[in-house]
C-alpha cells in the first residue's frame, strides 16, 4: 500500500506532526537523560508557580513531555484516533489552536489545584504529558460527533459519544478527588483540559466562528465587506444592463390608404388654432379657408 492511501499518509497534516513531534521529544528525553543526565523535564515539565524550577514557558512546554513509553503511546493513540475528524471538520489552523489551548488549560488549572493544596510554598511538584489536550479531543469528538457509537475497555456495549465522554468526565473528577492521597496521576489537569475546551467552543459559537463546518472563520465585519462589494456589483450590473436600452414613446402608425391629403392636415391646423386661441387668431387667409370648406 502506498503512502498516499495508507490511513497514516492520508491523516490531516497537524495531527500527524504533533505525534511525531510528542515522540521526538520523548526520544530526545530519553537520550538526552540517560545518557548525558540533562534535567530535560526539570527544564520543561510544568512546575508549581511559587517553585523556583517554574519558568514561563512550562504551561506549553510540558504537554510534549512523557514520563516512558506507555505514556506517550496511550496518549499518542488517542490523537491517532479522535483527533483526525476534528482537524478535517474545523481545518488545521483551528484545530491546533483548540489543541494547544486545552493543553494550556490543563495546566492553568493544575496550578490552581496546587495553589489550593499547598499554598504560596515551593512545593516540588511538577506535571508532564500530553493529557490534558487529549481530553480536550475527547470533549469535542463528543461535542461534534455525539451519536458516534464507541466502546469502553473490557465493556463489549456501544456507547454513544456523549455518554462516554460524561462518564469518563465523573471518573476523572471523582479520581481527581481520591488522587490527594498520593495518586500520581493529574485528573484535575484532565479536566482542565475539557474545561477549557469547552469554553473555547462556546466562545467561538458565540462569536459566529463556524465551529462546525470545514469553511475557514470569517468575521462579521469581513462578511459585511462582501455583502456590501457583492451589492455594488449588482446594482452596476443593473444599470450596465439599462443602459442597452433606449426607451421611446410608442409610435402609432396609420393604416394604409388612410392617409390625409394636404388640404385636410390644414384644416385640422386651423381647427386646432381655434379650440387653443379663439376665433379672433385667425389670419384672414384661414378664415376664408375655413368658411370655403
Amino acid at each position: 500500500m502506498s503512502a498516499n492511501t495508507s490511513y497514516w499518509g492520508r491523516m490531516p497534516a497537524v495531527t500527524k506532526n504533533l505525534i511525531v513531534i510528542n515522540f521526538i521529544c520523548w526520544l530526545a528525553d530519553y537520550v538526552l537523560t540517560r545518557n548525558l543526565h540533562l534535567p530535560v523535564v526539570q527544564w520543561l515539565g510544568l512546575h508549581y508557580w511559587g517553585s523556583p524550577d517554574f519558568h514561563l514557558w512550562q504551561p506549553l512546554t510540558y504537554m510534549f513531555m512523557h514520563a516512558g513509553f506507555d505514556h506517550i503511546f496511550f496518549n499518542m493513540f488517542a490523537v491517532l484516533m479522535f483527533a483526525p475528524p476534528l482537524e478535517e471538520r474545523w481545518g488545521s489552523k483551528r484545530f491546533l489552536i483548540y489543541y494547544l489551548i486545552s493543553g494550556i488549560g490543563a495546566a492553568v488549572v493544575q496550578e490552581l489545584v496546587w495553589w489550593g493544596m499547598y499554598g504560596p510554598a515551593a512545593a516540588p511538584a511538577v506535571t508532564i504529558g500530553a493529557s490534558g489536550a487529549v481530553f480536550g479531543i475527547l470533549f469535542a469528538f463528543g461535542w461534534l460527533f455525539p451519536d458516534v457509537k464507541m466502546f469502553l475497555m473490557f465493556i463489549p456495549i456501544p456507547i454513544p459519544a456523549r455518554i462516554f465522554v460524561g462518564l469518563y468526565a465523573v471518573v476523572e473528577l471523582f479520581l481527581g478527588v481520591a488522587g490527594f492521597s498520593g495518586d500520581n496521576v493529574a485528573h484535575f489537569a484532565h479536566l482542565g483540559g475539557m474545561l477549557f475546551g469547552w469554553l473555547l467552543l462556546l466562545w467561538w459559537r458565540h462569536k459566529d466562528k463556524d465551529t462546525f463546518s470545514q469553511q475557514p472563520y470569517e468575521s462579521k465585519l469581513k462578511q459585511w465587506i462582501q455583502r456590501k462589494a457583492a451589492s455594488r456589483k449588482d446594482k452596476a450590473a443593473d444599470r450596465r444592463r439599462q443602459g442597452t436600452y433606449h426607451y421611446q414613446d410608442p409610435v402609432k402608425e396609420t393604416p394604409k390608404g388612410t392617409e390625409k391629403s394636404p388640404e385636410e392636415q390644414e384644416m385640422d391646423r386651423i381647427l386646432d388654432k381655434v379650440r387653443r386661441e379663439g376665433y379672433d387668431s385667425l389670419t384672414d387667409e384661414e378664415k376664408g379657408r375655413l368658411f370655403r370648406r
